[in-house]
């Protein structure tokens, strides 16, 4: 580990200062006076409304020059560990770690290079308070939770990263933030959707409260910048990028055609004959690219998005996976199946007695194969309003979630997507094909 010297320091300090205000000058964000330790703007060039917690100064390092930390890449590397500046706000710019951390206590998978200077006060977890008091009352369209994170390395060191929002499990936040192997340290800007069922807690509630801590004990220091919640985002106005890559299959690398390839957003194609796929018009940042196909186990891998076209080609490998057996038939991961017996009043999301035996079907499957992680998507006709039976189908599947949960199991194994009528499996063109229109499905992502 590099020693930090004082003339480091200085030279640090200098950067600071002058890359911070050339970036600020760069930056297509309103949000400017990055020196403030939270901010508050309404109607914004990015989001109806923007909150943020934490001073944006790449963990007190400064930005190279020409930076924009909501346009670019990842940043350059940088050393680590640093001091504590007292005038930042408590879980920001320092070393975090585990609460569960014990640095007398071996480490299977290894520990990064400064988990050493751990401290048992400033390395601690907290929670991030967002306050929401001013949004109170707003109708919410989409929201995205934006961090600026340093060194996060699930992959590789074995650790499990736990999101909480307002005391709730955020398995889609935790599913993309375990996917990240961040090491360099390095620093990069995410942003990860809020599903609806957190709406109410934004316009409801005079804060948002964010944890996000490791649960294993891992020695995976990592670190936060700043944290954004963006409120009704005006994605036309974000920077964008172009990326292509492939999906092969693992061990082999023989291309995988026909596999689905989807971002956080559910943004979704297919690939080509040979294994390719592209997206256009991404919103920057690092993205989990995520790719399915019948027959094995979901892959991912990220994607580093800066302005343009000069984006590194994204590889994903899918493993085999196993068959396995739900209610009695034998099904591939990977493989959607349709559960039936679940219904819902009109216009309803309350789970009906009848559709009780199928969940607890479910559940039994989860609790017989504990490694199993399955997504429950909803799915309407196409009658009526797009936006509204998006947030029907979600509020119906989520309510399936909550009470395969209440029958203990764990929410970070279930994903719950609502659809509307983006996935047709027949023409919407006969009350019949309406009606098969009309499901919810669960599909095995990984066993």
């Amino acid at each position: 580990m590099k020693k930090i010297t004082q003339q480091t320091c200085f030279c640090c300090l200098l950067l600071l200062v002058n890359s911070t205000i050339f970036a600020q000058v760069k930056t297509i964000s309103e949000d400017k006076d990055w020196s403030k330790q939270s901010a508050f703007l309404q109607n914004s060039y990015e989001a109806e409304y923007l909150i943020r917690l934490g001073d944006i100064d790449n963990l007190g390092f400064g930005w190279p020059e020409g930076f924009d930390p909501f346009c670019s890449r990842m940043t350059t590397a940088h050393n680590f560990p640093w001091d504590v500046n007292t005038t930042d706000l408590p879980g920001f710019d320092r070393i975090l770690l585990s609460s569960k951390y014990n640095p007398d206590n071996a480490q299977g998978c290894g520990g990064d290079g400064y988990s050493g200077s751990w401290n048992e006060v400033t390395s601690k977890p907290i929670t991030y308070s967002l306050p929401t008091a001013k949004v109170q009352g707003i109708t919410i369209k989409d929201a995205f939770l934006q961090l600026f994170i340093d060194d996060f390395q699930a992959p590789n060191l074995c650790s499990k990263f736990q999101i909480t929002l307002n005391g709730k499990r955020f398995a889609e936040g935790e599913k993309f933030i375990n996917a990240i192997d961040q090491s360099g340290p390095v620093g990069k800007l995410i942003s990860i959707p809020v599903p609806e069922e957190f709406y109410a807690d934004i316009s409801g509630k005079s804060s948002l409260n964010v944890k996000i801590d490791e649960v294993t004990g891992a020695a995976d220091g990592f670190a936060l910048d700043f944290i954004r919640l963006l409120i009704n985002r005006k994605r036309e106005n974000t920077c964008k990028g172009n990326f292509h890559g492939k999906v092969l299959e693992k061990n082999t690398g023989n291309p995988i055609a026909g596999a689905a390839v989807f971002l956080s957003d559910k943004t979704t194609v297919k690939t080509d004959g040979e294994g390719g796929f592209s997206f256009t018009n991404v919103p920057t940042g690092f993205e989990v690219v995520e790719a399915s196909f019948t027959g094995y186990n979901d892959g991912s891998a990220t994607a580093d998005i800066g302005t343009g076209d000069e984006n590194d080609e994204v590889i994903i490998y899918l493993e085999k996976g196993k068959q396995v057996f739900f209610d009695k038939q034998q099904i591939k991961v990977g493989e959607a199946i349709n559960l039936k017996n679940i219904l819902f009043d009109q216009g309803k999301s309350d789970i009906k007695i009848e559709s009780m035996p199928d969940l607890e079907k479910v559940a039994a499957f989860m609790h017989t194969n504990s490694g199993a992680q399955i997504e429950l998507s909803g799915h309407t006709s196409s009658e009526g309003d797009a936006n509204y039976n998006r947030s029907l189908s979600y509020k119906r599947v989520k309510a399936c979630k909550d009470y395969i949960v209440s029958k203990g199991i764990d929410p970070g194994r279930i994903i719950a997507n609502g659809y509307g009528a983006d996935r047709p499996i027949v023409p919407n063109d006969s009350e019949a094909n309406r009606a098969k229109n009309r499901r919810v499905e669960m599909r095995v992502e990984k066993l």
